[in-house]
């Protein structure tokens, strides 16, 4: 580990580290601005005592961080602008995620000081737009270059349709259960005195581990990917490859590189572009305004053949040298990331498409990983910022989104919703958010019940839920300007 290290110079070394911390904390933060949404509904109708629902939830957490995916990681990850991910550990790289890390806590902090229970995923992807816009700004004065304006448009619609789902499916299981159910114990406001029904803490505690699990399996992975992002950028000789990848896997890997060369020069205008050339073209062609031709192909077929050179003869890709790490990362990322939005391209047979799209998976293996020691750092954060800070939300989703307190049966309707909708957006790879779709559900749930709705704390979660986005997409600019003005002029990185 000294060895990678020693290649950083102070500067940078300590920058890593404020920016590793500053990843967890954001974690620490979500812990509990997000995660005490699972717990809201255990605590306040006393089916667990506070501390053992924090630490049953912040276990539920960590398996969920462990088992996911790392879809919803990557697919944050991809809203960044391309040449700032690929140069993490240049001046603009380091302020690109101090900016994100920093306005995405303030404004987290700010909203639960207020016991609002505001969106962490809203929060982190305004401030990544906000980095987008400002470095497209600095560098060719053209404002909507700085987004991956497809992927925005996805992650936006899951974050805009998620409540609608929550407080509608919410406000139907709810009818369901109470004409189904005729349990009146279930209806009834919790005993601020005395525990629930065994069968009801049951329920509850079902629903709490439900949606404790689908949390960290989805925004656990935020974390996970923005930790990913600097360790790669920074010590990329350690990170940059998953060196655990299987022989067979490799090999395979570079038997479809083979088949995908007489493609790429099928429908390329030349002979295979230079490697820093293609990767600046493909650079462009993968922003909003990227535009197809055959030089795509031409820049795709150089990508592809230094692929090719630097796995040839290795066995494993803990044999390849640690300076060529880096530079096999960035053509698989060109690569790969490219043959995704090819995928639909009509100058490609199916047969074709198909191939290119076998290729791109097997890509995708060799560098979308999450190291177990990360995602143990990750749900840690989550648990203890859980354990720190849960009462606020519980005391605003209990008792202050209805005019009546919340019943067993709302608290379970909401919950159930949301475990099924997150787990059903981990799934698709969609960053969705826990404190909109319970919230949402919550409400459902009074306006079902016709418990009346309190309008001065519902007009106060609209506000939050309005002003997050334009207010970290303002933050997270000034700040990507404000430290990049700082590292490159006072600490000398470039």
């Amino acid at each position: 580990m000294e060895h990678w290290f020693g290649s950083l110079n102070t500067i940078e070394l300590l920058c890593l580290v404020l920016a590793l911390a500053l990843a967890l904390g954001f974690e620490f933060v979500n812990g509990f601005h997000d995660t005490a949404n699972a717990v809201a509904t255990v605590i306040y109708t006393n089916s667990l005592p506070p501390t053992v629902a924090v630490i049953w939830s912040g276990i539920w957490n960590l398996i969920g961080v462990l088992t996911s995916t790392g879809v919803v990681a990557f697919g944050v990850i991809s809203l960044l602008p391309v040449e700032l991910v690929m140069n993490v550990g240049s001046a603009a790289g380091f302020a690109m995620v101090f900016a994100l890390l920093i306005s995405a806590i303030i404004w987290n902090l700010g909203t639960w000081y207020l016991g609002l229970p505001a969106s962490s995923s809203h929060t982190l992807i305004g401030s990544i737009m906000g980095v987008g816009l400002m470095n497209s700004l600095m560098n060719s004065g053209r404002f909507m270059d700085g987004i991956n304006l497809a992927q925005a448009q996805k992650v936006g619609l899951s974050l805009l349709i998620s409540p609608v789902v929550g407080f509608v499916c919410t406000a139907i299981l709810f009818l369901l259960l109470k004409a189904l159910v005729r349990q009146p114990a279930l209806y009834a406001a919790p005993d601020a005195k005395k525990a629930p029904p065994w069968w009801i803490r049951g329920i509850l505690c079902l629903t709490c581990t439900g949606v404790s699990f689908a949390h960290g399996s989805n925004d656990g992975q935020k974390g996970m990917g923005l930790l990913m992002l600097i360790l790669v950028g920074i010590v990329p000789g350690m990170y940059a490859l998953n060196s655990g990848t299987d022989p067979v896997a490799l090999k395979q890997l570079t038997e479809l590189s083979q088949s995908a060369a007489p493609i790429l020069a099928r429908h390329a205008a030349g002979p295979p572009m230079e490697l820093a050339a293609g990767a600046k073209y493909l650079g462009a062609y993968l922003k909003v305004r990227g535009v197809y031709s055959p030089e795509v192909f031409t820049a795709l077929a150089g990508q592809n053949t230094e692929i090719a050179q630097r796995l040839a003869g290795h066995a494993s890709l803990a044999e390849l040298p640690e300076d060529q790490r880096g530079p096999l990362r960035t053509a698989i990322y060109f690569t790969a990331e490219t043959i995704g939005k090819l995928k639909n391209s009509h100058q490609l047979s199916a047969e074709e498409a198909a191939t290119l799209g076998n290729y791109k998976t097997a890509l995708e293996k060799t560098t979308k990983y999450i190291p177990v020691w990360v995602k143990f750092a990750v749900a840690l954060a989550l648990g203890l910022g859980t354990m720190v800070g849960w009462k606020r939300i519980v005391v605003t989703v209990g008792e202050k989104i209805g005019k009546s307190h919340l019943t067993y049966a709302q608290g379970a309707s909401a919950e159930l919703v949301a475990m099924i909708t997150i787990g059903l957006a981990d799934k698709y790879g969609l960053p969705v958010s826990t404190t909109h779709v319970l919230s949402s559900g919550v409400a459902g749930s009074m306006a079902a019940n016709k418990s009346g709705l309190q309008m001065g704390t519902l007009r106060n979660l609209l506000l939050a839920w309005v002003l997050t986005l334009p207010v970290c997409v303002f933050l997270g600019a000034m700040f990507f300007a404000s430290s990049l003005l700082l590292l490159s002029h006072f600490f000398g990185l470039h």
